[in-house]
């Protein structure tokens, strides 16, 4: 009789391990956004989209950048296996500089934590660089 509810419990425990291996899983369709070169004041805003290629519902529970000049919006919701979800970056784009940013997604996924990034670079052509000013005579500038 003990053996018997031995290997009950054995098969009750193995069938239980079994039921929990559904896992989210979160693929992207790119882990960077290449800004390009775009002008001062111009539309900052971005996409990052991704499937759930696992098996349970994917819930993502925070995305944080990585300073201020940058914001994440994380979709409301679980994204159901087989479907597809988007997360939103908002650069600020009155900051004249070289954009290397790195956004963080924490989830329920496989993988728990996803690094993507932005890079790319905001100008500003109404200025003139010091060089093409440097170039010139004394009589033009």
């Amino acid at each position: 009789m003990k053996k018997i509810i031995t290997i009950l419990f054995i098969g009750l425990i193995g069938f239980c391990a079994n039921a929990q291996e559904k896992t989210a899983k979160i693929e992207f369709k790119s882990d960077t956004i290449d800004y390009g070169t775009i002008e001062k004041g111009s539309n900052g805003v971005r996409v990052f989209e991704f499937t759930n290629t696992g098996d349970a519902p994917l819930i993502i529970s925070k995305v944080t950048s990585s300073c201020g000049c940058t914001i994440p919006k994380k979709p409301d919701g679980a994204i159901l296996p087989g479907k597809t979800g988007q997360i939103e970056v908002k650069y600020d784009t009155n900051r004249v500089s070289p954009i290397r940013k790195t956004i963080t997604v924490i989830s329920n996924a496989e993988t728990p934590t996803v690094a993507l990034k932005i890079k790319g670079e905001v100008i500003d052509s109404s200025k003139e660089s010091v060089l093409e000013k440097k170039d010139k005579s004394m009589v033009a500038q």
